[in-house]
């Protein structure tokens, strides 16, 4: 309340001091032309002692109306100046009406109402001088008017009549002034607090805010410039736009700002400044164009926030992606390199132990150790094929090859394949087919690969009874169809406990399971993410002691009937028989290699001319023309790859297909680039062997003497 009595009375002071010399003339005036009316001597005295008043007055107001802060004295006495004046006024009017002139008279009620209708402009700048100037001097008037003779020649009733309307129509006027002087107040102090809140958090913001005019000039630079670049937010505004921005960033901010003058709305940039130190700094700011308004130009607003830290984030991303990208890439080489160490050796034990123990005139302990060792060799290379299937799954670069197929007859050729497997063990191993016959598009080898998985592991864990094979189609809405296959035996079974890991990566129901029938527990994680990717489900039921049931299910469109009879005649073209004598060039830089596919192909008439390396290789097709070429990848002096894009400059078309240990799907691609026809990998199936070198010779008789030498 204190504070704003005071700052109604600098108000009224500051007004006061601009008004002073008007005020004295008039007092002036006033004086003289009293002097017709009253003696020179009263007028004299009476201007003086007002004169006095005014000096003071104007000593007084000095330093509100420059803005300075004035002392509690030097308002309150102002107010008593104010108070003397209008009193003085007041007793002037007085004077006037006493001498019982009319023409006094009427002064005198001038004097009183211009007094009364000056102070009530009090009532705006401050209540307190209003009552002291205003209320006082005009209870003084009636005062003198019910007191003091009446003129002879004046009615009193119309003079009290209007001095009541008089007074009530300044009261009517004070209280209008004093509700705008408190909306006034309450708007000023509203600013006031709005001003402080805003103030308050640009001083706190770290964020930098400024607003610039389209000349380049600043208008307003928030503190926190003082943050993001050390220096003074004064010191900014003289400074031109590329002062502190980084040189290889000046043109795209300048080219945003006129693109952002042009088409107007809001901008995002990001680009370096330069701290006052010299360093760097990574900052993203929002342009807006404030367009113009009246007699206010267009302008930016800009705010320009800190990104260092986000910088720093992408900067250690992408070196953390690099060194990601850098450890898959020597993973993929260490499993490539790996693969095709063991690869190479396998393809020797599997091909020479197969052919041992198919071999005439061994003796019945030696025919079991070949028997052994192909059995162990045959279980390593899964083992190999499980890690590198995995690898590449969980990587992601398995792609599948829809194709249409038949699932029953799958299912069937796969049982026919383990049918003599299960008779050794003195199981059954039968196959069911539920709903209607039907051929379906879809990855036939990985759903291949997942049931042969089930039927492995449902033989390897059965010790009687037998394996049943449930094949179910369903057909629901979209011409598509419900595949569910599942396999039962009467094994083992898996524990309650065990049932929701036995799909999980290493993991089998027993840790004794892996000792007694082997395996490294990649299977099932492998069938899972497979039956993943295509977005099917795998599952298992089973009681321990009596066995296990394990099925996966996923829907399939069918296959149209064109797609089908395509497939029908790809197959049969795919079958085509030899019916000439061949000439093989094989190049191989493994001895025992070169040994095992001479041996497989020796029961045909195919002549086999080797080579050591690429080198050898180019030096053989410019002496002698080949129906076919078996190419090994990885090979001293010149490798495969390089071999064969060599053979192909030379206009060669001969088939050359790449017999190799290394099988990853981005090796098989480079294969595939440098101009190879197909890949075998190793180690080598006699049966796949025979199959390619027919169906890119286009013969007959190797299959048929295949045939017979089984």
């Amino acid at each position: 309340m204190i504070s704003l009595l005071d700052d109604g009375l600098d108000t009224l002071a500051s007004h006061a001091h601009r008004a002073w010399p008007l005020r004295n003339l008039v007092l002036i005036g006033v004086a003289a032309f009293a002097t017709l009316m009253l003696p020179l001597t009263t007028c004299v005295l009476w201007g003086l002692i007002l004169a006095a008043c005014e000096g003071w007055s104007w000593f007084a107001t000095r330093a509100q109306f420059k803005g300075q802060v004035a002392g509690r004295w030097l308002r309150l006495s102002h107010l008593g100046t104010v108070v003397t004046v209008s009193s003085g006024w007041m007793v002037l009017g007085a004077m006037l009406w006493n001498t019982g002139r009319g023409d006094a008279a009427v002064c005198a009620v001038t004097i009183w109402l211009s007094v009364i209708f000056f102070a009530q402009t009090f009532a705006y700048q401050s209540t307190g001088a209003f009552l002291a100037a205003g209320v006082i001097p005009a209870m003084t008037m009636l005062a003198t008017l019910a007191l003091a003779p009446t003129p002879d020649s004046f009615d009193m009733i119309p003079v009290w009549a209007l001095l009541i309307l008089a007074l009530l129509f300044a009261g009517d006027g004070v209280g209008i002034m004093m509700d705008a002087r408190r909306r006034t107040l309450a708007t000023q102090a509203e600013a006031q607090d709005n001003a402080e809140r805003y103030r308050f958090l640009a001083d706190n913001q770290t964020d930098v805010i400024m607003l610039t005019a389209l000349s380049g000039e600043r208008l307003y630079v928030s503190p926190s410039i003082r943050q993001m670049l050390g220096v003074a937010p004064d010191d900014m505004r003289p400074v031109e736009t590329m002062e502190h921005l980084c040189p290889d960033d000046g043109p795209a901010v300048m080219a945003c700002l006129s693109a952002l003058r042009r088409d107007g709305g809001q901008r995002s940039q990001q680009y370096r400044v330069v701290r006052a130190d010299g360093s760097h700094l990574w900052v993203e700011t929002l342009f807006t164009l404030i367009p113009a308004e009246g007699d206010r130009q267009a302008r930016v607003l800009s705010v320009s926030r800190d990104i260092q830290a986000r910088k720093q984030l992408e900067q250690d991303l992408v070196e953390a992606l690099c060194r990601a990208e850098a450890a898959a890439a020597a993973k993929t080489d260490f499993l490539a390199n790996m693969s095709h160490e063991l690869r190479t050796p396998l393809n020797a034990i599997i091909g020479f132990s197969a052919l041992l123990e198919g071999a005439q005139g061994l003796a019945p302990q030696q025919a079991r150790h070949a028997h052994l060792i192909h059995q162990a060799s045959a279980a390593l290379l899964e083992v190999v094929n499980g890690v590198l299937d995995f690898s590449r799954l969980e990587a992601g670069a398995v792609e599948l090859d829809p194709q249409p197929f038949d699932p029953a007859a799958e299912a069937a050729s796969l049982c026919d394949l383990l049918t003599d497997q299960a008779a050794a063990k003195g199981l059954t191993l039968a196959i069911k087919a539920e709903g209607p016959p039907v051929r379906l598009i879809g990855d036939a080898p990985r759903l291949r690969q997942v049931l042969l998985n089930y039927l492995s592991n449902a033989l390897k864990f059965t010790s009687q009874g037998g394996v049943t094979v449930t094949v179910r189609t369903t057909p629901t809405a979209a011409g598509a169809h419900t595949l569910r296959v599942e396999v039962a035996d009467t094994g083992v079974g898996v524990p309650a406990a065990q049932l929701g890991l036995i799909f999980e990566r290493f993991t089998q129901s027993d840790a004794s399971i892996s000792r007694k029938f082997g395996g490294a527990g990649l299977g099932l994680t492998i069938c899972r993410h497979l039956l993943e990717l295509m977005d099917g489900q795998v599952g298992a039921d089973s009681v321990e002691g009596q066995g296990s049931t394990f099925w996966f299910q996923l829907d399939l469109p069918a296959a149209p009937m064109t797609l089908a009879a395509d497939a029908a005649t790809d197959a049969a073209a795919a079958t085509a028989e030899l019916d000439r004598p061949l000439r093989l060039l094989l190049v191989e830089d493994v001895a025992v290699n070169r040994e095992l596919v001479a041996t497989l192909l020796s029961p045909f008439d195919i002549q086999i001319d080797t080579a050591e390396n690429g080198e050898q290789a180019l030096q053989c097709v410019e002496r002698a023309a080949y129906d076919l070429i078996l190419m090994d990848m990885q090979m001293p002096i010149m490798d495969g790859l390089t071999a064969t894009r060599a053979i192909r400059a030379r206009g060669l078309r001969v088939p050359i297909i790449a017999m190799t240990a290394n099988v990853l799907p981005e090796q098989v691609a480079r294969c595939r680039e440098a101009g190879m026809d197909d890949h075998l990998g190793k180690p080598i199936a006699p049966g796949r062997l025979l199959e390619v070198i027919g169906r890119w010779t286009g013969g007959e008789g190797v299959e048929a003497e295949a045939a017979e030498a089984g």
